[in-house]
């Protein structure tokens, strides 16, 4: 699709609203982008405010559509498309070969709901390491970063068990954040302020050094990329905005 239409806007600067209906993606989301710098407006008119974007930004979305799809989180996508060691046609090729795995993986597990109406043992269908270790290895191809090397690091040799364990509290910290909000208390309260500490520390411990600028940055994600507000939310609704105020005000 983004082909189709680099033919028809080439020579031309598209308005933010017209960008997001041709990428499919929130004008919410692309401030959010253009924030953190993953998406910058190809051209910024200084009387009016308004956002235009060009052939490059599309192919840039493109990118980081793709990456998307691949579930790499948006401060991973930045750091692979900014490196000086990014080579886009390697990178396409990487994203074609994920792209088929996880079709394969996909086609196992609807195969598998069939059989396991049947009363079979289905559990090998869920084995998704082939997946996981070739986008480690893409994206440690690009990973030059003091965060990824430190997440590398950090996780090398955790067992399946560990991860498991990490979400789980990850989860819960999200949950606690709901039930500070259901009951009242405010994102500038000492509740909410001592659960963006634990917050933080858990990232630090887990994954890699949470700064405050890391930490903000995150808190802007969880509102603005639908798929981690919609996750967020499950435990109660406004959750994903109600973490994110919290943060601000940390």
């Amino acid at each position: 699709m983004v082909y189709t239409v680099l033919c028809e806007v080439m020579d031309l600067k598209i308005r933010i609203k017209e960008f997001a209906a041709i990428t499919g993606v929130s004008v919410r989301t692309l401030h959010y982008y253009d924030e953190i710098g993953l998406l910058r407006p190809a051209y910024v008119d200084s009387a009016t405010g308004y956002r235009y974007y060009d052939e490059q930004s599309l192919l840039r979305m493109q990118e980081i559509l793709f990456y998307r799809e691949l579930d790499f989180p948006l401060q991973r996508i930045g750091e692979l498309l900014s490196s000086p060691h990014y080579n886009q046609e390697q990178a396409l090729t990487e994203q074609k070969q994920l792209l088929i795995l996880k079709k394969e993986r996909l086609e196992r597990l609807i195969a598998a709901v069939d059989c396991a109406a049947k009363g079979e043992n289905v559990m090998t269908a869920f084995d998704n390491r082939d997946y996981e270790q070739y986008r480690e290895e893409a994206a440690a191809r690009w990973g030059d970063t003091a965060a990824f090397r430190e997440y590398e690091e950090k996780t090398a040799s955790a067992t399946a068990a560990d991860e498991a364990n990490r979400t789980a509290q990850m989860d819960g910290l999200m949950a606690q954040f709901a039930v500070c909000m259901q009951t009242g208390a405010t994102p500038d309260s000492a509740a909410a302020q001592a659960l963006v500490k634990a917050l933080q520390e858990h990232i630090t411990t887990h994954y890699y050094h949470c700064t405050d600028e890391i930490l903000f940055g995150l808190g802007q994600m969880y509102v603005a990329d639908d798929r981690f507000c919609a996750n967020i939310d499950r435990h109660a609704d406004g959750t994903a905005a109600f973490i994110c105020s919290a943060i601000e005000t940390y």
